[in-house]
């Protein structure tokens, strides 16, 4: 199997199978890797199809994957050369708004969690609260909230700013933010509805609360217009890698979607954030790891590497340095496509992806032209290419040596990426008891093994 380095010397660290693991389908348009929508198979005008998300979510669900997710960007990628011309020449730029799609999907699907982005920095409390919590109800008790804060100027100006808030200043303000909307959606308490119709008395008024917020940020009296949601609150993800992001993490979220792409750095990541989460008084067993990976299937090693090589080759590197540009809000046109990436100063874009690309860069001694292929391809997530065998092998391998809880799946071309791995891998993880054959619950929150948490409003 092609990694882009061997894991042999963990194979001794595997350890008893006393737990399940987790997988997540990151759907990204027609395939995350940035040369997907060229592969045979791929439809690219699908990015705004129904039918299409359907086919992908019932697949999922079909390989009992524990949720599926979509992310966003509030605007175009054009960081690079300050236009978007290079983007939209060379890259699938559109997707769907996501928690309008999750609305869709969970009228077709019965089982799987549906996962959506919502920014912090380009939203309203109240606006996230009643939207996730009416999907909430709407599924039955299925959605999930990645918290983002955002990363760039492109996205500020589609919101009447000038500039992208400074990376302390807007955790800052996502602190505060998911402090509210979890008080919204405990806004009412699960015993609130009397719904007594030969009484006339609808709701109880001593369980229905405000909250009278006012901070820096926001000044919300509440309540929620929406009961509370199924599963008390949607179940809450974050990807935030730098200490300040991760420092965030500990103290609100119930599944990590990370990036290391070696077995160690999985290993030391996930160890330091339950240390963090301890720290704050949670249990360890009160978030789920989730690392990103690129499998390339083939019937043989050989196939794999020939279908990578082929993905890698079509990758535009310009494309694949727009799309850096965009993460790390700095314009890399103006540095010499034939030298290394260079220090970057002020960095108010995504801080910890920056600081992996410039590892990767500086330890594979890559030119930026070089650098841009890399990163269009695997966005500095782990890529894999082998046999279903193979990659059943490297999953058993992470997961039983701590490195993670499970895996956050990123096709790298779809629809076919995501059925290859459901009918060819899947089976194998299951064979080896790794992985659920039914769902056991209804619920995202039980499909994870997370508690549901207590109302504060009751507490209190």
């Amino acid at each position: 199997m092609s990694s882009r380095r061997s894991n042999k010397q963990y194979e001794s660290l595997s350890m008893p199978q006393t737990r399940q693991m987790h997988l997540g389908a990151f759907l990204m348009s027609v395939g995350h890797h940035a040369a997907g929508w060229r592969m045979p198979g791929v439809d690219p005008s699908n990015t705004m199809s129904l039918a299409y998300y359907k086919k992908l979510a019932q697949s999922a669900e079909a390989g009992k994957f524990d949720l599926i997710f979509f992310a966003d960007r509030l605007a175009i990628s054009d960081r690079y050369d300050n236009r978007f011309d290079t983007t939209v020449r060379y890259l699938a730029q559109a997707r769907p708004e996501p928690i309008s799609l999750l609305g869709a999907l969970g009228a077709v699907t019965d089982k799987i969690g549906l996962a959506a982005t919502a920014s912090t920095t380009y939203n309203e409390p109240f606006f996230v609260a009643r939207a996730f919590a009416t999907l909430d109800h709407l599924t039955n008790g299925r959605i999930a909230w990645n918290i983002v804060t955002s990363t760039n100027d492109g996205e500020a100006l589609n919101f009447s700013k000038q500039q992208h808030l400074e990376h302390e200043t807007r955790y800052g303000r996502a602190r505060e933010f998911i402090d509210v909307v979890t008080r919204l959606w405990d806004s009412w308490e699960d015993q609130a509805l009397v719904l007594d119709q030969e009484n006339g008395i609808y709701a109880d008024p001593s369980r229905v609360h405000y909250l009278h917020h006012q901070g820096d940020w926001f000044n919300v009296r509440g309540p929620l217009n929406v009961t509370r949601p199924p599963q008390g609150h949607p179940v809450l993800i974050q990807a935030g890698s730098s200490d300040t992001g991760r420092d965030f993490a500990a103290q609100t979220a119930e599944v990590i979607f990370s990036s290391q792409p070696e077995i160690e750095a999985a290993r030391a990541f996930r160890e330091d954030m339950q240390a963090r989460v301890q720290k704050y008084g949670r249990s360890a067993q009160s978030i789920k790891i989730l690392p990103g990976v690129m499998p390339i299937i083939g019937a043989t090693q050989a196939q794999a590497e020939e279908k990578l090589r082929h993905l890698e080759d079509l990758v535009h590197p310009l494309g694949g340095l727009a799309l850096l540009s965009d993460s790390m809000n700095h314009d890399l046109s103006v540095y010499p496509l034939d030298e290394p990436l260079p220090e970057l100063p002020d960095m108010r874009g995504n801080q910890s992806r920056y600081k992996l690309v410039q590892e990767i860069s500086r330890r594979d001694k890559l030119s930026l032209r070089q650098l841009g292929k890399r990163f269009g391809g695997s966005r500095s997530h782990r890529v894999i290419a082998g046999t279903p065998q193979q990659i059943a092998d490297n999953f058993a391998l992470w997961f039983n040596s701590g490195a993670c809880d499970g895996f956050n799946l990123m096709p790298a071309y779809l629809p076919d990426g995501l059925t290859e791995f459901v009918e060819q891998v899947v089976p194998l993880l299951q064979e080896r008891g790794l992985f659920r054959r039914e769902y056991e619950g209804d619920t995202l929150r039980q499909h994870l093994g997370l508690a549901r948490p207590p109302n504060r409003f009751s507490a209190a």
